[in-house]
C-alpha cells in the first residue's frame, strides 16, 4: 500500500482509541502532515512527518508503513518512528505565593501574620 488516509492511519497505530476521534482531531486542527494542516482525507506515505497534539502534548511521527487496519501494539510501533524531543526541564521552581480564596474576606490578624511570615517579613 503506497498511501493512507491520515486518519486511518492514526487509528491503526493506536495514537486514537476511535477512527472518528482521529476525524474530529483532524478537523479541529490537531493534525500536521509535514507542517501543513491536515484533513480527514489526506494521504500519508512513507517518509512523511505526522504532527499531533493530544493531551496538550505534540507528538512527531514518521511514517515508516502506511497501514489502514488496525493491529497489535507491537505491530504498530513498527510503523512508526517517534520523532518526538524530551520534555525541556523546567526552572527552578519560585517560592509559594500566598493567595486568599475568592470571596473569604478580609484576611484576619492571625491570616496576615503568616502571610508576612511566607514574604519573609
Amino acid at each position: 500500500m503506497a498511501s493512507a488516509r491520515v486518519d486511518a492511519w492514526l487509528w491503526a497505530v493506536r495514537v486514537y482509541k476511535s477512527r472518528s476521534q482521529a476525524t474530529v482531531a483532524t478537523r479541529a486542527g490537531h493534525v500536521r502532515v509535514n507542517g501543513d494542516p491536515a484533513k480527514a482525507a489526506t494521504q500519508v506515505h512513507v517518509g512523511d512527518r505526522v504532527t499531533v497534539r493530544k493531551g496538550g502534548l505534540d507528538r512527531q511521527l514518521e511514517v515508516v508503513q502506511t497501514i489502514t487496519k488496525r493491529v497489535s501494539a507491537e505491530a504498530a510501533a513498527v510503523a512508526y518512528i517517534d520523532r518526538t524531543p524530551p520534555p525541556a526541564i523546567k526552572a527552578a521552581a519560585a517560592p509559594p505565593v500566598a493567595q486568599r480564596d475568592r470571596g473569604a474576606g478580609r484576611p484576619t490578624k492571625r491570616d496576615r501574620r503568616q502571610i508576612d511570615k511566607l514574604r519573609g517579613r
